[in-house]
């Protein structure tokens, strides 16, 4: 029987567009509120900027907030939504479309200016602005967010997806210099950029760095958690947000489902915070993942990621590594014999020196001229892993694909990273059963946040002595872990069969 008086928020069902471009449900809109001091929407003096709006439902959010805050200071309700919607909440929509529905969801009309708007403006957009930018080419590729020209020089009659907000070297100019106490959204997250999902271009972070050029007070964004560990261009971003000691609140998801409800996919997860400009602390963590909450409160730098499970943080200072101990010194680097992952080799043996090659659905071979890297270790003994395995968002994670033991006269493509050579087979046998073990892939687990496992994600992991096999027992005893570490490290990996 269909509930009659059922009256659903719309702004709870409107569709993502894409990973692009997530719409945020008013629920988690409030949550992001909820961690500014509630007494600004007290004064009428607050000014609240989402210069990334998309559905507008932070902006609705505030004008409500506001409304029940400044009662008592002004009574007359007419005269108290006109102060809030022309002196207190200002937006910058992202295209068109969403550009009229923020408004629609503001002032209850897509044109400010129309005879049901709730407030009359002299313009169409009032406070909520839009046009229709280009990008600004240079040798191929976008200034100011790095979109190539070839996929995104598509004619004024097409959306350009060149944003206001990041478009431009002055942000301010858009409200006139105008000084906001809050500056909150949900950002666009990547561009297609002719790739796709884990391998299109980050551009969140962009937002981010321009929202703090405009100084304000308090800054909150919900933005994908890939930059914990840097990679894509996220490197200098990961450094300034974990030595940012304004980073007061990080309410980190493991899975982006917990966060914006079924349906939204976000490889690594998500995470919302709160910058205070004035605050100089250690920062409030809160840890989501299948409805258990756990907190902390610590700095953000861990050698140079943030580490997201602080329980993890007492192996690491166990296993307390540099450089020069770490297992990414014998993982090689992208295409370890200088062959793409496009590259097919033949399907039979053309000449008597030809290798084997490893590539993507099996096996070829190669002519030794076409090898270009790593051409000392190809008639060694190695091991073959997957560059980009999918651990997906249900813990325990196997982190890592199976590894391959691989013999002399054989070779891979850009699919797989090489680890080693070994001397011996022996050797090469005593280090898979090092990368089997759940000690290892939990602190690889701490670096990879995405399906990418490059050199990189294996340096929490130190180097062992290879004249013997390995097992999780033995490198439980060696680091002197302790019950309770064991268990949240079998809680996070599982075996590999």
């Amino acid at each position: 029987m269909v509930n009659s008086s059922y009256n659903p928020d719309v702004l709870n069902c409107i569709a993502n567009l894409s990973n692009d471009e997530v719409f945020t449900p008013p629920e988690l809109a409030n949550r992001v509120l909820d961690l500014l001091p509630q007494d600004l929407f007290k004064s009428p003096d607050t000014r609240f900027l989402d210069p990334f709006s998309k559905s507008g439902v932070f902006l609705r959010e505030i004008v409500k907030r506001l409304d029940r805050g400044l009662e008592s200071k002004m009574p007359d309700r007419q005269l108290r939504i006109d102060h809030i919607l022309h002196n207190q909440v200002f937006g910058i929509a992202i295209t068109e479309l969403t550009a009229y529905l923020s408004r629609r969801s503001v002032y209850c009309s897509k044109h400010a200016n129309g005879k049901y708007s709730v407030s009359r403006f002299d313009t169409e957009g009032g406070n909520i602005l839009y046009s229709n930018r280009s990008h600004s080419w240079e040798n191929g590729k976008c200034k100011y967010c790095g979109a190539s020209q070839a996929v995104y020089d598509r004619g004024s009659e097409a959306e350009q997806y060149a944003y206001m907000f990041i478009h431009t070297d002055n942000p301010r100019q858009f409200f006139g210099n105008m000084k906001f106490d809050v500056i909150i959204g949900n950002p666009p997250y990547q561009l297609d950029d002719g790739g796709n999902s884990a391998s299109a271009k980050p551009i969140y972070h962009l937002f981010v760095d321009q929202a703090k050029k405009l100084n304000p007070r308090y800054l909150s964004m919900i933005i994908p958690a890939r930059w914990y560990s840097g990679g894509k261009g996220l490197d200098e971003f990961r450094d300034r947000m974990i030595d940012d000691s304004r980073m007061k609140v990080l309410h980190d998801f493991l899975n982006a489902t917990e966060c914006f409800g079924n349906g939204v996919e976000i490889k690594g997860g998500v995470c919302y915070f709160l910058w205070d400009n004035y605050y100089s602390g250690p920062c409030h963590i809160f840890t989501h993942y299948k409805d258990v909450l756990t907190e902390s409160s610590r700095y953000l730098r861990y050698k140079d990621i943030f580490v997201r499970r602080s329980e993890a943080l007492s192996v690491l200072n166990k296993v307390n590594i540099d450089d020069n101990e770490s297992f990414s010194s014998i993982v090689s680097s992208r295409k370890p014999f200088g062959l793409a992952t496009s590259f097919e080799g033949c399907s039979t043996k053309k000449n008597h020196d030809d290798y084997v090659l490893y590539k993507r659905g099996g096996t070829a071979y190669v002519s030794a001229r076409e090898i270009i890297d790593s051409y000392h270790s190809i008639n060694q003994y190695k091991v073959f892993i997957s560059k980009a395995y999918n651990a997906g968002d249900e813990y325990p994670h196997q982190i890592l694909n199976k590894p391959i033991l691989v013999g002399p006269g054989e070779c891979c493509t850009e699919t797989f990273i090489q680890i080693g050579p070994f001397k011996t087979k022996q050797e090469a046998e005593n280090a898979i059963s090092y990368i089997k073990t759940r000690f290892m892939r939990f602190l690889v687990s701490l670096r990879k946040i995405s399906q990418d496992a490059t050199s990189k994600v294996y340096q929490f992991v130190p180097i062992q002595d290879f004249s013997h096999p390995w097992t999780d027992e033995m490198l439980y005893k060696k680091y002197g872990l302790d019950g309770d570490e064991i268990a949240f490290i079998e809680s996070m990996i599982r075996p590999m069969e």
